[in-house]
C-alpha cells in the first residue's frame, strides 16, 4: 500500500493518471506519448518539490511508511544472511536484527533497527525502539565479529531507545553506555549508516563507527522534534518549529564536518520510491569505505575511531 505525505500529493495525482493510462492502453489504443509527457512532468515536479524541502518535511521523509528498513537493505545488499537471536540473559528483542552475511563474497556482521510495515509488525518490533536486551544482543554479535575479524555494518533507524519501566529496570542506560565503550574498542572496521531516524542514545548505541554515513533524507539528533517542542514550549505539536532549531538533516549534520563522513544520495523522490536503486547506491558507498578501512591495522582502526569522536568536540575558554 502506498502512503503519500502532504507535499507528495501533487506527484501522487500525476502517478495515478499515468497508471490509469497504462491500464487503458491496448494494441488498438496507444497512450505512450501522453504517458511520456506525464512522466516528464512528474520528474520535473519531483525535482522542484524535493529541492525545496523544509527540515520538518525531511523528517517526515525519514519516517515515511514506505521507506526501506534494515531487512530491505540486507536482502538487497548482502547474501547468506543468518540472523542471531537473544542476548543470553533475558530474551530476544525484535526491534534490533543482528546476524552474519556476506558482501561481495566477504563475510561480515550486520546489525540494524527494524520497523514494521503494518500494525502487527510495528507492535512486534516495538516501533524499532530497542530494550536493553536488544543492545546486549547487538554487543554479543559485534564481539563475535571482532573475535573472527569480520567487518561490522550497522543500520540506524529508530526514534530512540524504549523508555518503558521494564527497560529501565533491566538497565537501559547501562546497556547503551556499555555499547558505546565496547564499540570504541573493536579491532575491526565499523561502518554505520543512518537510513531513517537517528534518535538520541538509542541510535548512538550501534553508531560508534570508523565511518558514519547518512542517507540523503535521513535525520540525526539528540531528541525528536516533538520531544524537543514538548520540553521547550510545552507543546509537542510544534515539531516543525523544533526541527528548524535542531538542524537535524543529513545536510545540516554534514556541515559540522566531523560528525559524519558521507551523505548517500537517494533516488529522485526519496528511497521509498525505489528500494532497489537506493540499496544499489548505498552498497557502492559501503564497499568504498570498507576498502579504505581495510588498509588499517586492528590497532589503527581503534585509534582512528577514537580520534574521530574526539574531533567532534571543541572547547573554548574565555579570554582573560
Amino acid at each position: 500500500m502506498n502512503h503519500y505525505l502532504d507535499f507528495e500529493k501533487p506527484i501522487a495525482e500525476l502517478e495515478t493518471k499515468i497508471g490509469e493510462l497504462r491500464e487503458y492502453s491496448t494494441d488498438n489504443v496507444d497512450f505512450s506519448s501522453e504517458i511520456s509527457k506525464l512522466e516528464k512532468k512528474a520528474d520535473k515536479l519531483k525535482k522542484e518539490i524535493f529541492s525545496n524541502l523544509t527540515r520538518w518535511q525531511r523528517t517526515q521523509l525519514a519516517r515515511h511508511a514506505n521507506r526501506p528498513y534494515s531487512l530491505d537493505y540486507i536482502d538487497r545488499i548482502f547474501t547468506d544472511w543468518f540472523e542471531v537471536h537473544g542476548d543470553r540473559n533475558f530474551r530476544d528483542d525484535p526491534a534490533l536484527v543482528c546476524g552474519f552475511a556476506r558482501i561481495e563474497g566477504k563475510p561480515c556482521c550486520v546489525i540494524g533497527h527494524q520497523k514494521g510495515r503494518n500494525t502487527k509488525e510495528k507492535v512486534m518490533r516495538n516501533f524499532a525502539m530497542p530494550n536493553p536486551e536488544g543492545y546486549r544482543k547487538a554487543l554479543r554479535v559485534m564481539q563475535m565479529a571482532d573475535q573472527f575479524g569480520l567487518p561490522i555494518f550497522t543500520f540506524v533507524d529508530t526514534p530512540g531507545a524504549f523508555p518503558g519501566i521494564g527497560a529501565e529496570e533491566r538497565g537501559q542506560a547501562e546497556a547503551i553506555a556499555r555499547n558505546l565503550r565496547e564499540m570504541a574498542m573493536l579491532k575491526v572496521p565499523v561502518i554505520v549508516t543512518v537510513t531513517g531516524e537517528g534518535g538520541s542514545g538509542g541510535a548512538l548505541a550501534i553508531a560508534v563507527g570508523n565511518r558514519v554515513l547518512m542517507m540523503q533524507y535521513s535525520v540525526y539528533a539528540v531528541i525528536s522534534p516533538e520531544g524537543c517542542a514538548a520540553i521547550l514550549w510545552g507543546d509537542g505539536s510544534k515539531g516543525a518549529q523544533a526541527a528548524e532549531a535542531l538542524k537535524l538533516t543529513a545536510q545540516d549534520v554534514d556541515s559540522l564536518k566531523t560528525v559524519i563522513d558521507d551523505v548517500v544520495p537517494e533516488p529522485l523522490g526519496g528511497a521509498h520510491q525505489d528500494h532497489d536503486q537506493a540499496a544499489e547506491i548505498l552498497k557502492e558507498y559501503l564497499l568504498k569505505h570498507l576498502t579504505e578501512l581495510e588498509e588499517y591495522s586492528p590497532e589503527g582502526l581503534v585509534e582512528q575511531r577514537y580520534q574521530r569522536f574526539r574531533a567532534m568536540t571543541e572547547v573554548e575558554e574565555p579570554k582573560k
